[in-house]
């Protein structure tokens, strides 16, 4: 199915059901593929590929796969487009997003499907799970890399913190929330702007007719943004990510600056849900 605009999308994103669904934002031709591949196999029913004029995509699609032509690349692309699918999915069905040359994953993704983790989730009287995206990078960067290597990817294992979140009424921290840091983000960030700093992002939700995504990756409704509901854990995902990686490698501010990304807290990416939660970079709260 492809959709020929954003008001087509809101329109007759319906017929994309209700199971499990992803927005993928395609802001270049990065991993596009293997992307898809991905979250196909995590067990989204329905991927929407927002594609920007210029975006070549694999021909021809998965089933499942549908396209979201851009007659120009908004200035907000995500927030646009992802609140376009908010706005077409049935009240309560599993929404996603994410970008190319990112991978979502859930716990114990080796033998479970993100429809069960969601499932869990709905159970708990959960509406969202909270994700810290994990930055990638090349183990080396030659000149003219863009900082993306799947064989040869490596994440880092230290240097991940938070700090309270304050309201925006100046009535103090707001309640189960935090801004959370580290990766590549917080190695450069003098080649990142404040505003870009933070890695948690409500990747997950559930779709309802007041939710909007916001520019800095939160939701309207508060609760979805916490990372725990008030009587017990909650589960947390992570979204590995070449984003950052690809930024200050191809930007021509950071990429005189920086030779290289490895440093003494990184160790090689595994491609497995395991590795990040033996790390603590996502838990499963009370599924086991």
């Amino acid at each position: 199915m492809d959709f020929t605009s954003i008001e087509d999308l809101a329109a007759r994103g319906g017929a994309l059901g209700a199971g499990p669904a992803l927005m993928l934002i395609c802001e270049d031709e990065v991993e596009i593929e293997s992307t898809i591949r991905h979250h196909l196999t995590a067990g989204f029913g329905a991927i929407v590929l927002a594609v920007p004029p210029g975006i070549a995509l694999p021909d021809p699609l998965p089933e499942g796969v549908h396209r979201l032509s851009l007659d120009r690349r908004p200035a907000a692309m995500t927030t646009v487009c992802v609140n376009a699918l908010i706005r077409a999915r049935p009240p309560g069905a599993w929404t996603g997003y994410a970008y190319n040359a990112e991978y979502l994953f859930h716990p114990f993704a080796e033998t479970r499907r993100i429809g069960e983790a969601m499932a869990f989730c709905t159970e708990e009287r959960r509406d969202a799970i909270l994700c810290f995206v994990i930055d990638l990078y090349a183990g080396t960067l030659d000149e003219g890399s863009v900082g993306v290597d799947r064989e040869d990817a490596w994440i880092d294992e230290a240097g991940y913190f938070a700090l309270r979140r304050d309201s925006h009424d100046d009535s103090g921290p707001k309640e189960r929330q935090l801004d959370f840091f580290g990766g590549l983000r917080w190695r450069f960030d003098e080649h990142v702007p404040p505003d870009r700093r933070r890695i948690d992002r409500a990747a997950l939700f559930r779709a309802r007719p007041d939710l909007v995504l916001r520019p800095d990756h939160t939701l309207s409704v508060e609760e979805m943004n916490t990372y725990a509901c008030p009587w017990h854990h909650s589960m947390t995902a992570t979204v590995a990510s070449f984003r950052a990686a690809k930024a200050l490698a191809t930007n021509p501010g950071s990429r005189a600056a920086i030779k290289g990304f490895r440093w003494d807290g990184s160790v090689r990416f595994e491609w497995r849900a395991q590795q990040m939660m033996d790390l603590g970079l996502m838990e499963p709260g009370q599924w086991f």
